[in-house]
């Protein structure tokens, strides 16, 4: 039986390739035999082929996907992962000022919305392909606010924002959508829901998210790549408009 994992002849973008998990993709994707394409608002290191661009840009968007058409060939998998902090991301939400809000819904939805239109269309048009939208813990089920009294993120004092979970919820929404709207096209589009992963929080965040989950620890990066390779694959070839949470049993309480 041939490896229905196997990505070999496959070409994929991770929008967000330069963050906590992309790079993590992208590795998991290319050892799967895949031709990854690696596109970030700082250019992403390594040894994958890397585009600086904002998602939120449709010229930048298009102009990229010339350019790896012509380094690799059509791109079959995409995988939506890049997300963004506005300056006054962690204010409370009495206070939350539009501008911030608007930031990081134009990066997390519309950055999205746009990586599929200029990637998904010409899946769509060539009859196959795999879509990959990254969303989080926080947009299917509400943070715990009582984890974050004393909660630091690389020595800064942290909580969810409402604009965060409402983005994540929405991506959801698109996943669907677009599900339905491409399926007979050959295109599908599920989504990968990561719980918290261990990435420079302090031990009184660590300790006290812990504790909510079932399997009583966070997540690795490493943990939630499997999930996309999946949907990215073969494996998955009659699954559409699903959401693969890894969430270490959070979400089952």
């Amino acid at each position: 039986m041939k490896d229905v994992f196997d990505l070999s002849g496959e070409v994929a973008v991770i929008t967000g390739g330069g963050g906590i998990l992309g790079p993590r993709f992208a590795a998991a994707l290319a050892h799967r035999g895949a031709k990854v394409a690696v596109l970030d608002r700082a250019r992403a290191k390594g040894g994958e082929r890397s585009w600086q661009v904002d998602v939120t840009d449709r010229a930048a968007l298009e102009r990229a996907k010339g350019e790896i058409e012509k380094a690799f060939g059509a791109v079959t998998v995409l995988v939506n992962a890049a997300a963004t902090k506005s300056d006054g991301f962690f204010e409370p939400f009495e206070s939350y000022r539009l501008e911030d809000w608007e930031t990081v819904m134009r990066t997390n939805v519309t950055g999205a919305m746009l990586a599929a239109q200029v990637f998904g269309t010409p899946m769509a048009r060539a009859g196959r392909g795999s879509i990959v939208n990254i969303l989080s813990i926080y947009g299917i089920v509400a943070p715990d606010q009582r984890i974050y009294e004393g909660s630091r993120y690389e020595g800064r004092a942290i909580n969810t924002p409402g604009v965060y979970s409402t983005s994540k919820a929405a991506l959801w929404g698109l996943t669907k959508y677009l599900a339905t709207y491409w399926a007979g096209r050959g295109v599908r589009v599920n989504a990968v829901t990561p719980g918290g992963v261990s990435s420079g929080q302090n031990d009184t965040f660590v300790e006290r998210y812990s504790a909510r989950v079932p399997l009583g620890r966070m997540a690795e990066a490493d943990e939630i790549a499997g999930a996309v390779v999946f949907l990215a694959s073969r494996a998955s070839s009659y699954i559409t408009g699903q959401n693969i949470v890894v969430d270490g049993g959070l979400s089952a309480w």
